[in-house]
């Protein structure tokens, strides 16, 4: 079981937990304001970008040639984004901190 804690847009933190699947689907499931997964988790639209803290960054490992690609078209991706449909729920990422994108 993994726990993971979104920063929403309005700065409020909820943290919700899962066993499997994305990250975005998790949020999306938890109704977290800002992720919504509109390409249902192919990596082709940008509408779940994260920042992970960077005390957590470890925990996820790099972004992937087609992610790194996709968040190029972002106006507001820095050096901690990431798709979070490209990340898998694990016991690894638990207690992993996410601050949706602006």
């Amino acid at each position: 079981m993994a726990k993971v804690t979104f920063i929403t847009q309005s700065n409020d933190e909820i943290t919700v937990e899962a066993e499997s699947g994305s990250v975005m689907q998790l949020a999306v499931e938890n109704g977290i304001e800002g992720i919504d997964g509109d390409c249902g988790g192919v990596c082709s639209c940008a509408t779940c970008h994260v920042y992970v803290a960077p005390e957590h960054q470890h925990k996820i490992g790099a972004a992937s040639e087609i992610e790194q690609d996709m968040l190029s078209l972002d106006d507001n991706v820095n050096e901690y984004s990431r798709l979070c449909c490209q990340i898998d729920v694990s016991d690894e990422i638990d207690g992993i901190i996410l601050t949706v994108a602006v």
